[in-house]
């Protein structure tokens, strides 16, 4: 019997080429639930994808689903700007009781739009208007968004080239481990390699050398773990070590929490196993916990100098985001037990992947919580375990400049059984496209 392929044509035809997850899988997805998805033909996906890291919680959960459609069957506000409304109020209070108070975190919290680009442009805005400076410093294969503001801080050139325009005002320095990458994967002493702080002596010497060319920055911006420029984490110290370094130079630390917060790497934040406090915090992506659009620019209080209006947007009151971010709030990080859990599940991906890597010489690990990388020596191998793995009922992405690397971002909900069966299969695939 032959199985008709799926009917794309009006994507292929009337779509714009643009378009790109659909290119890696070629089928039409008709419902989700939990980590898994449909297509309309009944093949069923195990989501090692998690909507780009968007939906934590799985797909459909439904303690948010509910919440959601109380609020809309009561004629809940669906669209309310900047505007005081029920559900606004309900996220803000659950967010204070449930996220900052317990971990003593003074930030005011702005809506500046629906997406996490708009976030991390509200911040480097915020940034140059409290400092009164212009550039910003950001790391190699950083990825902020792609708005002209978030690509200048963006290290990946493919993404920059899309500007088309000259992309300004930013500054960078090597992400952790970047002088060296070669012999940092699956080692474990690296914290003892005091070496991999000269970044930071050499961008100091450059601030305090009159003669450097380089003017004060108003702020640095980071992510703890980049998920898009290849699954690259930072250890502990050297985050630390850069909180110092901006406090001292009076630069502003910015950390892009949009797809690492949310409980991605354990904690609720990414940022608290270094113990630092950034002075602006972006997220986006599973606040809501639905997939719906949602975004917060967080940052201390001394900092909201704003004037009334002077950065917004007209969806920056999703209503609907507001009633399912403060159920997830709620049903997930009322205790600890989700970071704990999500940390037992991180040590079962990193002992199926040790496995992996020791069966294949040609490929090294690295993650945390649950966002890990695989990355070949086969520039083009991550790519080829994909494909094959979306043959075999599973959903990964690539990360990386050159796609170099297959990335597991599976919900937080997953149960131990769905991530053995997702890990045999990535090892199946890895083992047929060597």
């Amino acid at each position: 019997m032959t199985i008709a392929p799926p009917d794309l044509s009006v994507f292929e035809t009337l779509e714009s080429e643009v378009r790109s997850y659909c290119r890696g899988w070629p089928t039409v997805f008709d419902r989700a639930r939990g980590s898994r998805l449909y297509d309309e033909d009944g093949h069923v996906y195990l989501d090692f994808f998690a909507g780009a890291g968007s939906l934590n919680y799985g797909h459909n959960n439904p303690v948010l689903k509910r919440a959601l459609l109380d609020h809309l069957e009561r004629d809940g506000v669906t669209q309310g700007l900047d505007m005081a409304t029920t559900a606004k109020r309900t996220f803000l209070e659950t967010f204070q009781n449930l996220v900052l108070r317990p971990r003593d975190l003074p930030y005011k919290v702005m809506f500046p739009g629906p997406t996490g680009t708009n976030a991390v442009e509200a911040a480097l805005k915020l940034a140059r208007k409290v400092k009164g400076r212009e550039s910003v410093v950001s790391f190699t294969n950083a990825f902020h968004g792609m708005s002209l503001g978030s690509l200048a801080v963006t290290g990946n050139a493919f993404k920059r080239a899309g500007a088309g325009v000259p992309l300004v005002h930013a500054v960078p320095l090597p992400y952790d481990g970047y002088l060296d990458r070669s012999d940092r994967s699956n080692r474990s002493d690296l914290s003892d390699r005091s070496d991999e702080l000269a970044e930071f002596l050499w961008l100091e010497r450059l601030l305090e050398d009159r003669g450097s060319g380089l003017d004060t920055p108003a702020a640095v911006i980071v992510e703890t773990v980049q998920g898009e420029g290849g699954v690259h984490v930072a250890r502990p110290e050297w985050l630390r070590a850069l909180a110092a370094l901006c406090e001292r130079r009076d630069m502003l630390l910015i950390v892009d929490d949009i797809q690492m917060g949310c409980g991605r790497t354990g904690a609720f934040f990414s940022f608290e196993e270094a113990g630092i406090v950034p002075d602006i915090v972006t997220v986006s992506k599973s606040i809501s916990g639905y997939g719906l659009p949602m975004s917060l620019t967080l940052f201390k209080p001394e900092l909201d100098v704003w004037a009334p209006g002077e950065h917004n947007g007209t969806f920056r009151g999703n209503n609907p985001a507001f009633v399912t971010s403060a159920a997830a709030l709620a049903a997930y990080w009322a205790d600890d037990q989700t970071e704990k859990q999500t940390l037992v599940r991180g040590e079962q991906v990193e002992q199926a992947l040790l496995a992996l890597v020791d069966e294949h010489r040609d490929a090294v690990h690295r993650g945390r919580g649950l966002v890990w990388g695989v990355e070949f020596t086969d520039r083009g191998r991550a790519s080829a375990v994909c494909r094959r793995a979306f043959e075999l009922g599973l959903l990964l992405e690539t990360s990386g400049p050159e796609d170099e690397v297959v990335k597991l971002l599976p919900p937080l909900t997953v149960t131990p059984d769905e991530l053995d069966e997702g890990l045999r299969v990535l090892a199946r695939a890895v083992r047929e496209t060597a």
